[in-house]
């Protein structure tokens, strides 16, 4: 069952939570090894959607002057995973890292976006989900909602209003101290993190926005020193998420024609994947949570993070 010691886990990781062991079942959530994708929803981007507006404006200007040329690359270089979120929890990821957008001409409907705007709606995507956790009644996942793109307070009333109505009893309550074993005893498998205050503090189902430990840069050894040197500083009060994902720039576009996000992201996959197996959660001031990846169903990611958590026994 070792190898280099790690775990070999087992069995389906569809429900990878309901097989931790007994003595796992009362560790707070926050102090277990949590998979999660980055940017969950970019899978779904649309080529032939505008650039956003809180992107540079010299993109913008580019985009009204040639889009067939603007947004092919930034689709290229914005799709972070490839498979719908039922597949990424499939596999075993518990983090939703999903950012709303408002498209210009898209009426009252929510979208959303990773430098261009997703064919998939908000709505879509979340009865996806809920229609996933019905059929895995001790499997717990953390949606992470934010950037809100051109949303309005209208807009945010309405969406937060159907997410409530859409998990109802299923949204673990932000005054709770989630573990395992107390979300199987009162049927809660949803912890909504809500990156708006205004609407935190007018409902208790959602959680105030998970701290998200993102180094911006294309090279993995800077990733990882970035990460490093956030470790040192000590982990924050609950839930956290350290993001093992790249971030090209300009420059690196430039001097790297034929490449694209993928091929990026598996030629830094080894290095990224060798730090994450040296980790641990726990309650200690270097232990992890929440790790992050892109395209999370083409490596061992979601294995390797579920097993640092038998490092706790």
């Amino acid at each position: 069952m070792e190898d280099k010691g790690r775990v070999q886990v087992e069995g389906d990781p569809a429900e990878w939570m309901s097989r931790l062991p007994e003595e796992l079942l009362d560790v707070p959530l926050w102090n277990l090894a949590i998979p999660g994708s980055h940017d969950s929803m970019s899978f779904c981007l649309d080529v032939s959607s505008p650039v956003l507006k809180s992107e540079p404006c010299l993109l913008r200007l580019m985009d009204r002057l040639l889009p067939c040329f603007t947004r092919p690359c930034i689709y290229r270089w914005a799709t972070t995973q490839q498979s719908v979120l039922s597949d990424q929890c499939d596999l075993g990821i518990r983090f939703l890292d999903l950012r709303l957008a408002r498209k210009p001409a898209g009426g009252s409907k929510l979208f959303f976006a990773h430098g261009i705007y997703t064919v998939m709606t908000v709505k879509e995507a979340l009865d996806e989900l809920a229609v996933w956790l019905d059929a895995h009644p001790r499997e717990v996942v953390i949606v992470f909602c934010s950037h809100f793109e051109s949303l309005t307070d209208s807009d945010h009333t309405h969406l937060v209003e159907y997410i409530i109505g859409l998990f109802g009893q299923k949204l673990c309550s932000s005054q709770d101290r989630p573990t395992l074993r107390s979300c199987w005893v009162k049927g809660q498998q949803v912890i909504l993190s809500y990156d708006d205050q205004q609407m935190v503090l007018q409902h208790p189902e959602l959680w105030p926005g998970i701290p998200y430990w993102y180094a911006d840069s294309p090279d993995p050894t800077k990733v990882i020193k970035y990460l490093e040197d956030q470790k040192s500083k000590g982990r924050p009060t609950g839930f956290y998420v350290s993001g093992l994902n790249l971030t090209e720039d300009a420059a690196y576009v430039v001097l790297h024609p034929l490449q694209d996000m993928r091929k990026m992201t598996l030629k830094a996959l080894s290095l990224l994947l060798g730090w994450a197996a040296e980790q641990r959660p726990g309650p200690q001031a270097s232990a992890i949570n929440v790790l992050c990846c892109d395209f999370v169903d083409v490596s061992r990611f979601c294995s390797l993070v579920i097993s640092l958590n038998y490092k706790l026994l």
